[in-house]
């Protein structure tokens, strides 16, 4: 009996000496402890979570040398090579992009692009980079159903539903949340007195009728624009475009595109950003004199003349003859 009790002991030894015990912590690339973060050993079945201080404890039964592997949703993965037992593991995680988009527009609580029950168009930094158009709001026109009526270089209305008008009364435009219409004109202007490109963070366009969330207006759709904020994206940014626009009536003319936008943290409570955007260039310039009432003459010697785009046509007198 004593023979057994002594091999049993060894081999209880055996088992306790051959695990190795580890501690250590997980934590950003500012410092700040990750809560939730898995830690295992890679090619087991070994592993624990961190705790609100962003420390573990793990034990396992392989000895040195292994790899662990720290991970957590958000953040790059991190890996350490385990070289002693005695070794604190220490894992400082970057913060990553998530896999599956979040949208959070849809249904006004946040849940995934592929769960959401409407269709919704996504725009975002990597696609803005990518477009082929002068600014990232005429890419948007490159959107599934999508139709994009530009009445002039700062002024561009978007329609979903087949309604092709500038005054898009029935679309709605949110800013940070922000109803972007037009009191007077009660309508969305474009962008006109939007944001500047190095501001936009994305895009949500809801091409479907949004009336049962988001009121009457949104009849023929809704387009979020979400802008970067100063306590994520510091720094000075700017962007310069120059081309020209062509018309065989007003010729080459220059077109130039500026903005600059600076952010800056104070605090964990108080950030602050400015933007500032400078755009000039030639639409095209009106000069055809086809009457519209086919009365034939000219604007000077028709009083009823009406033409097809000459400038101030609404009403026009011959001030020569009445003065006469």
């Amino acid at each position: 009996m004593k023979t057994i009790l002594s091999i049993v002991l060894m081999v209880f030894c055996g088992f306790t000496f051959a695990q190795t015990t580890m501690t250590g912590t997980v934590t950003d690339n500012t410092g700040r402890p990750i809560a939730g973060a898995n830690v295992i050993i890679v090619g087991t079945s070994s592993g624990n979570m961190t705790d609100f201080d962003g420390t573990f404890t793990l034990t396992t039964d392989s000895t040195p040398p292994f790899t662990a592997q720290a991970s957590s949703v958000g953040f790059s993965t991190e890996i350490i090579e385990v070289t002693s037992s005695s070794q604190k593991l220490d894992f400082i995680l970057q913060e990553g992009s998530i896999l599956d988009e979040v949208v959070i527009s849809a249904s006004r609580t946040r849940e995934r692009i592929f769960e959401s029950p409407v269709t919704v168009e996504r725009f975002g930094l990597k696609e803005i980079k990518n477009t082929a158009s002068a600014d990232f709001y005429d890419g948007l026109e490159n959107l599934k159903g999508v139709d994009v009526n530009t009445n002039s270089l700062t002024f561009k209305s978007v329609n979903t539903r087949g309604f092709a008008t500038f005054a898009n009364t029935r679309f709605m435009q949110l800013v940070d949340g922000m109803d972007n219409s037009t009191p007077a004109l009660n309508f969305p202007i474009g962008n006109l007195v939007g944001m500047i490109e190095t501001d936009v963070l994305s895009v949500e366009l809801l091409p479907g009728a949004s009336s049962a969330l988001y009121g009457a207006n949104a009849f023929n759709g809704i387009l979020f624009m979400r802008s970067k904020n100063p306590f994520d994206h510091t720094g000075i940014s700017a962007f310069y475009k120059q081309g020209i626009t062509s018309q065989e009536a007003a010729g080459d003319n220059a077109y130039t595109d500026f903005g600059i936008r600076m952010a800056h943290k104070f605090s964990d409570k108080f950030a602050a950003k400015v933007n500032f955007g400078y755009l000039k260039g030639t639409d095209w310039a009106a000069t055809s004199t086809v009457d519209k009432n086919q009365e034939g003459g000219t604007r000077e010697n028709n009083t009823n003349y009406d033409g097809v785009n000459v400038y101030g046509d609404d009403f026009s007198v011959n001030i020569q003859s009445e003065s006469d």
